[in-house]
């Protein structure tokens, strides 16, 4: 039998596995959420939430956590704890709940919704998402650029032996 969900508390940030990536959110108490969405957005978007992609503003929502999850799963997930001291709970809520409504400007790569809620839990805006997507394109450019440099030098030991 799988362990139960633990119930989040107050500040903490729960991140939901959408198809592709990772949504985030903080909680702010009795069963509700705040999280950075794209105008268009609905509660529990699923996949269709990969639309925030193509938009440069967004609004800060709150809704019920079970609604913005919808059928995806979810997770408390604290985890830059031990590198960064957060807030204090009521800080946390209290700095969310006065940027309900507002629209911001929204950059998948800088002002996402994992730098959303990082800022307002440490203080510190960071995604681990796009720093890890970064490193894969690197890596990839690097082996792509690898790959060309292999196929000239085949190229030329080619034509130098006829």
């Amino acid at each position: 039998m799988p362990a139960p969900i633990p119930e989040p508390k107050p500040g903490d940030l729960i991140e939901i596995f959408r198809p592709v990536y990772s949504h985030w959110a903080i909680y702010v108490g009795d069963g509700y959420v705040i999280h950075l969405a794209p105008p268009s957005e609905f509660a529990g978007a699923g996949a269709a939430s990969i639309m925030s992609a193509l938009t440069d503003k967004a609004i800060v929502k709150k809704e019920l956590l079970r609604d913005v999850a919808g059928r995806d799963k979810y997770q408390v997930n604290n985890k830059h704890d031990s590198e960064y001291t957060p807030l204090p709970p009521s800080k946390i809520v209290k700095r969310a709940e006065e940027l309900v409504g507002q629209e911001i400007l929204y950059k998948l790569t800088s002002e996402n919704c994992e730098h959303f809620v990082n800022e307002l839990r440490y203080g510190v805006a960071r995604s681990d998402q796009v720093r890890d997507a970064v490193k894969v394109a690197g890596i990839a450019g690097v082996g792509l650029a690898a790959l060309g440099l292999i196929g000239v030098m085949l190229s030329r030991n080619r034509k130098q032996k006829q």
